[in-house]
């Protein structure tokens, strides 16, 4: 896992998402519709990030060889903490 990955508060560029799970744009905003990955959180009016905790989260269960259940299971409990974590 690369270093950054571990912040608390470190938000990567789609870029650095794809580098990071090795997927491609097109295949990130898939697994998105599908419940699969967290969605972006937005960085101004032409820019979106996500937390680097969500992505290495996400890329440890597929490691792990987590199923699909398990991993939109995830992405729910994580996107949950962050609306929480704003409130």
């Amino acid at each position: 896992m690369a270093q950054h990955s571990g912040s608390t508060f470190t938000i990567l560029r789609r870029k650095q998402v794809q580098a990071e799970c090795g997927c491609s744009r097109s295949t990130i905003y898939q697994r998105i519709s599908q419940g699969l990955w967290p969605k972006p959180v937005s960085l101004g009016p032409r820019a979106v990030g996500w937390p680097a905790r969500e992505v290495a989260a996400v890329n440890e269960a597929r490691i792990a060889g987590a199923d699909d259940s398990r991993i939109r299971a995830l992405v729910q409990r994580l996107e949950l903490a962050r609306t929480s974590a704003s409130a």
